[in-house]
């Protein structure tokens, strides 16, 4: 099975889920409030915190045509250079923000938007990469994170095929060997009948990489799908309270729901199991509730066995009711109490 190691986690079909709490900028501008969210993932059982990593001009520039402006959707009314202003996270707050990581004992990494990105959580040994899906036609961006040599997770949202391809060639082309896509729909919210989680599995098998989801849909239920359909990494927004509001607050989870989260797809995961055909140990007890051939007539030795004398019942320490054709018409060979389970030393020679 193909399979990638993050932090020291291994992360494939093999090993349980791996969730990403993206904080994305739903610290609101605050330090503060960012190591709550980051401690809220701790405490809720995710294995990682992802950042972003860029600046209002690394994105894009300040300017007045209609090109810049945000029309519809959560962000209407913005530029996309005051949404970049309002959402990065700040630069000076990156080295604090991967130590409170070590000190949680949870893993911090990060999105690069730009080459300077890249060399800066380069220089934060930041333990893999992540690149975004709307950054997923960026080839020299994907070339210059994977010549690292550090893990790569691309998201999928809004790529054709074809363009998949191209970004995957660009990272194996550039040394990329433990690769993860996420499938995504660049959707906010995504309504889960867009979801097609039957995509995950394919990405996988398709292009020899672990498969995961980057869900943007509302609540839990989508990306616990997406694991028992083979998602082994889970990435979802996280945030205090969506009443805070945020650039993404209003599809990120509060914390209670990221540790449903968490829960409902390590639960997932442990249910997928393998195919198995052996009895299961839970099911030793409820054996005896099936059914079974018993003596329902006290019966007397050399009296033969009929429909009236014996049955199928439950519970099941007699015969298999498989047997009962070949037992009747035999006879007993002693007496039989009515309630006796039957066994074939309760019968004549033929």
């Amino acid at each position: 099975m193909i399979e990638i190691d993050i932090d020291g986690r291994k992360i494939g079909p093999g090993h349980p889920p791996y969730v990403i709490a993206e904080m994305s900028g739903n610290h609101n501008g605050e330090i503060g409030r960012a190591f709550q969210i980051m401690e809220a993932a701790k405490a809720a059982g995710a294995d990682a915190v992802k950042i972003q990593t860029y600046t209002p001009d690394t994105m894009t520039i300040d300017a007045p045509q209609k090109d810049f402006q945000v029309e519809g959707g959560l962000w209407d009314g913005h530029s996309l250079y005051e949404l970049y202003q309002w959402a990065h996270t700040p630069w000076d707050w990156h080295e604090a923000l991967f130590a409170k990581g070590r000190e949680l004992g949870i893993t911090v990494f990060s999105t690069p938007f730009d080459e300077s990105a890249v060399d800066f959580l380069v220089e934060l040994d930041s333990p893999v990469f992540k690149i975004a899906s709307f950054e997923a036609i960026d080839l020299p961006l994907i070339e210059k994170a994977a010549a690292t040599g550090k893990p790569l997770i691309i998201s999928t949202g809004m790529a054709t095929l074809e363009e998949i391809e191209d970004a995957v060639g660009a990272a194996r082309g550039a040394g990329c060997v433990r690769l993860a896509l996420l499938h995504c729909v660049s959707g906010y919210p995504t309504p889960p009948g867009e979801a097609n989680l039957r995509t995950i599995a394919d990405l996988g098998r398709r292009f020899d990489a672990v498969p995961g989801l980057s869900d943007h849909s509302a609540g839990t239920e989508v990306a616990i799908a997406a694991v028992a359909l083979g998602a082994a990494l889970i990435e979802k927004h996280v945030t205090l309270r969506r009443a805070d509001g945020g650039p993404d607050a209003a599809f990120s989870l509060e914390p209670d729901e990221l540790e449903a989260l968490c829960r409902g797809c390590r639960t997932a995961w442990s249910a997928i199991g393998d195919v198995d055909y052996e009895r299961q140990p839970s099911e030793e007890q409820s054996m005896v509730f099936r059914r079974s051939l018993y003596v329902v007539e006290d019966m007397e030795a050399g009296q033969e066995f009929t429909d009236q004398t014996v049955r199928r019942i439950r519970p099941g320490f007699g015969l298999a009711p498989k047997h009962l054709g070949e037992i009747l018409g035999r006879r007993a060979s002693r007496p039989l109490a009515r309630g006796t389970a039957l066994d074939w030393t309760m019968m004549e020679e033929k």
